[in-house]
């Protein structure tokens, strides 16, 4: 928005210090003629000496003294305060080019101001944590966006060369055709909707309610009871009332990624799942634990990544978008939670969200108390 021009900060605090030493002065100046007009005796004063005392003459040699004293600090006032705004507001120049720097696009840039603390130093750190964090953002942002690409992409160069294949074949039936179709159409309405719960969870456009995570363990564990039995895998739910407050819809798709995942992601006979909820001062936890293969922790930290499995990018051909425990970390993070994934020693995986306790929860009760 256009302003008008005006004073810049180190002028005004540049008069001020003027003023306030020209103020200073002139009182000081004013106490001292006060004292001759009013205090000082005139006339003979006899002490070990005798001497004279001329009030009117004392006065008219110190009004000249007074202006020269008042011209003298009007200008030291001004050059002296010129000076120690210049040097007050440096480390404000330095913060105001670093944020014309990143208004360029260039996050790159710190400030990292030199010196002890105070009020301008934890303003040019708290810039470079935001400059930092914003960064990172943007990064992750600017790669997350070019995967989706990549993997909108992927579905539909599928399609179009299952068409090609079509026109150029009039012979070929169109039932194989139609089922793969069919296929690629459902993962890439499914990789849409995935992208559209990250968006809504990390601009956290969602309302919040009270909500027991057990209740939602539950319900996930009885919605994949039937991919449990066919892939064998049992599954087991057990702990004690979490309530949280946040987005029912949003918590039952992070517990339903949990279990999915862990079903998927398991041996492949005589494999387990165990769903457990609990409480911890302050928190409600919630824990997703599977068997499976022994993995390492430096994979086990990129699970979450969007679009891979592991250390490799996420196949056409496999099950689900890659975006199961990516969905889960931004809802858990859009509800001011921690999401922790440990390798089991006994080969599988643990997953361990944390949630905030709903505050109308009181220890000791099972149900939620109004309030």
């Amino acid at each position: 928005m256009p302003r008008e021009p005006g004073l810049s900060a180190r002028l005004k605090l540049t008069l001020s210090y003027a003023g306030f030493v020209m103020l200073a002065g002139i009182l000081l100046l004013v106490a001292v003629l006060a004292f001759y007009l009013y205090f000082l005796p005139n006339g003979w004063i006899t002490t070990e000496g005798n001497f004279w005392i001329n009030r009117a003459v004392l006065v008219r040699a110190f009004v000249p003294f007074m202006a020269a004293v008042i011209v003298f600090l009007l200008v030291f006032g001004f050059l002296g305060g010129w000076v120690l705004a210049g040097r007050m507001l440096a480390p404000l120049t330095r913060i105001t080019d670093a944020t014309r720097v990143a208004a360029t696009g260039s996050l790159s840039h710190r400030i990292r101001l030199p010196g002890r603390t105070d009020e301008f130093r934890e303003l040019a750190d708290a810039f470079d944590t935001m400059l930092a964090r914003l960064e990172a953002h943007v990064t992750e942002q600017r790669r997350f966006a070019a995967n989706a690409s990549h993997e909108l992409r992927t579905p539909l160069a599928i399609t179009q060369s299952l068409l090609d294949v079509a026109r150029n074949d009039p012979e070929r039936t169109t039932g194989e055709l139609d089922e793969r179709l069919r296929v690629v159409n459902t993962r890439a309405i499914e990789l849409t909707e995935a992208l559209l719960l990250l968006s809504r969870t990390e601009q956290r456009a969602f309302s919040r309610d009270r909500v027991d995570l057990s209740l939602v363990a539950e319900e996930a564990a009885e919605t994949l009871l039937l991919l449990a039995e066919k892939r064998g895998v049992t599954v087991e739910t057990s702990g004690e009332a979490a309530p949280t407050f946040g987005s029912p819809a949003l918590l039952l798709q992070l517990t339903t990624n949990l279990v999915h995942n862990a079903i998927v992601h398991n041996l492949p006979e005589q494999g387990a799942v165990w769903v457990t909820t609990g409480i911890e001062p302050g928190t409600v936890v919630l824990t997703v634990e599977n068997t499976g293969e022994h993995l390492p922790q430096p994979l086990v930290a990129t699970l979450a990544e969007p679009f891979q499995r592991g250390t490799e990018r996420i196949r056409t051909d496999q099950a689900g978008v890659g975006l199961g425990l990516a969905i889960v970390k931004s809802i858990t993070q859009a509800h001011d939670g921690t999401l922790s994934l440990t390798p089991r020693p006994a080969g599988g995986l643990r997953v361990t969200v944390r949630l905030p306790i709903s505050l109308g929860y009181a220890t000791g009760k099972s149900k939620y108390v109004s309030g």
